[in-house]
């Protein structure tokens, strides 16, 4: 590929515009196959290009069928690659900062906010609101997740800690490992569990049939998932769940497995009658509870996130004999 410069992990899009030749072994190929040749790209997201209109032949778009001649020459706009190395700064204007300090940052986040960069997501993360409220975090981990030591699920709102300085990586990092960390979520799942307090302890793996699911599957990973009834409300409960273990979706997954998955989670079967009814756009998940070593003092630390308000909204509709479906 001819593009030599690079743009933030989580900018926008880039292109420049460069010109290549066909070659005489290229004489009736597709476009989108010269494509992918010339610039180095996957045929699809060559195909893509020409979808978008962004190669052209004589001055005019070309689509990807078009068979090129040799020594044909086509203008490509050539997307400039992300840096993982550099994070694109980002307003959040959603995202609370609860606690600041050199170690590290303790954040309220919003749902629709990842936690960091990763291929195909295009919204907001933690690392650029960060960068964006001038905030620096710890450069050790993976390029696109520096200082980043435990996530939430985008659709996932509440508390999280980010380390500031490499000591604060190594002792948080270490403190998430070890089990050391109280995590404590709230969550509304349909129905009323039984018992209403009792442990989930079912191995979670990636779905068989759904790469970007889970399940709980006998040769997945030991996954513990402890929880209490705070609230019954008939057709709902408000749950609080403690996490011995932190799979990726684990909650979500277990209350599935339980047949109690949790309001608003289409992806783990919600009802989409009820989801819509309690006003949800997205699953009732809150890390509501974050309690640690602090990596600065050695004292022990707790933070707290109140229900952001379309939660909130939910709870009380529940609480007055809502919704009327």
């Amino acid at each position: 590929m001819a593009v030599e410069h690079t743009r933030p992990t989580g900018s926008e899009p880039e292109y420049v515009s460069e010109r290549f030749t066909a070659t005489a072994d290229q004489e009736g190929s597709r476009l989108d196959a010269a494509v992918a040749a010339w610039t180095g790209l996957s045929r699809s997201a060559a195909a893509q290009l020409c979808a978008e209109e962004r190669v052209s032949f004589r001055g005019r778009p070309a689509p990807k069928s078009h068979r090129v001649g040799a020594a044909e020459t086509y203008t490509v706009q050539v997307p400039v690659p992300e840096d993982p190395h550099r994070i694109a700064a980002q307003h959040v204007p959603d995202l609370r900062l609860v606690h600041v300090n050199p170690g590290y940052v303790v954040i309220d986040k919003p749902a629709g906010v990842a936690a960091h960069p990763s291929p195909g997501w295009k919204g907001p993360t933690v690392a650029g609101a960060l960068a964006g409220a001038g905030i620096t975090i710890a450069t050790s981990g993976a390029p696109e997740r520096q200082g980043i030591v435990h996530r939430l699920d985008v659709g996932t709102s509440g508390l999280m800690v980010v380390a500031r300085d490499e000591n604060a990586y190594t002792v948080l990092k270490r403190a998430f490992k070890e089990r050391t960390v109280t995590k404590v979520y709230h969550t509304v799942v349909q129905g009323i569990p039984d018992p209403l307090k009792g442990t989930i302890d079912a191995p979670i793996g990636r779905h068989p049939g759904h790469e970007w699911r889970f399940a709980v599957l006998q040769d997945g990973r030991r996954s513990v998932t402890h929880y209490e009834v705070l609230e019954a409300f008939g057709r709902a409960s408000l749950v609080e769940v403690h996490l011995e273990t932190g799979r990726t979706h684990q909650i979500r997954v277990h209350f599935n497995a339980l047949q109690h998955p949790c309001c608003g989670d289409l992806t783990y079967g919600a009802d989409p009658a009820l989801s819509a009814g309690l006003g949800l756009t997205r699953q009732w998940l809150h890390a509501t509870r974050l309690g640690f070593t602090s990596p600065d003092t050695g004292e022990d630390v707790e933070y707290t996130s109140p229900y952001p308000a379309d939660l909130a909204y939910a709870v009380e509709t529940l609480r007055e004999g809502g919704p009327q479906l």
